[in-house]
C-alpha cells in the first residue's frame, strides 16, 4: 500500500530547528500536492503546510509562517518541513500526507479527507 515514511523528529530546545523527511513508499510523488500535519497530545490534528505539485505554490498555517519552510525533491520522492524557531507548541506529532488526485489542490482546513497515504508520524518534543 502506498505510504509516507516520516523522520527527523526529535528534541529540540525552543528557538532550535529541525528538518523533518517524508518519503513517499509505494508512491510517486509528482504532481501530487503533499501535506503536512500534526497532532499533539490532547488536540485534533492539524494542518502545517502543504506544497503543489512541482512549480506550484506552498500554503502553511498561520502558527508556522516565517518559521517553517516546506520543499520538495520529486527526484528523491521526498518532501520536507524545515522547522526553525521551535516554539514549545509546536510539539506533537507530525505526519504527512498526499492529495492522490493529480494536481489537486492543497487544503489546509479539517475535514482532511482529500489526502491518504498516512505515515506513522515522527515526534517533535520542544523543551528546554
Amino acid at each position: 500500500q502506498p505510504h509516507f515514511v516520516e523522520s527527523g523528529g526529535g528534541l529540540a530546545q525552543p528557538g532550535g530547528s529541525l528538518r523533518l523527511s517524508c518519503a513517499a513508499s509505494g508512491f510517486t510523488l509528482d504532481y501530487h500536492p503533499i501535506g503536512w500535519f500534526r497532532r499533539a497530545p490532547g488536540k485534533e490534528r492539524e494542518g502545517v503546510s502543504c506544497i503543489l505539485d512541482s512549480g506550484g505554490g506552498t500554503y502553511y498555517a498561520d502558527f508556522v509562517k516565517g518559521r517553517f519552510i516546506i520543499s520538495r525533491d520529486d527526484a528523491k520522492n521526498t518532501v520536507y518541513l524545515q522547522m526553525n524557531g521551535l516554539k514549545a507548541e509546536d510539539t506533537a506529532v507530525y505526519y504527512c500526507a498526499a492529495v492522490p488526485t493529480v494536481q489537486g489542490q492543497c487544503v489546509m482546513t479539517s475535514p482532511y479527507d482529500v489526502y491518504d497515504y498516512w505515515g506513522q508520524g515522527t515526534q517533535v518534543t520542544v523543551a528546554s
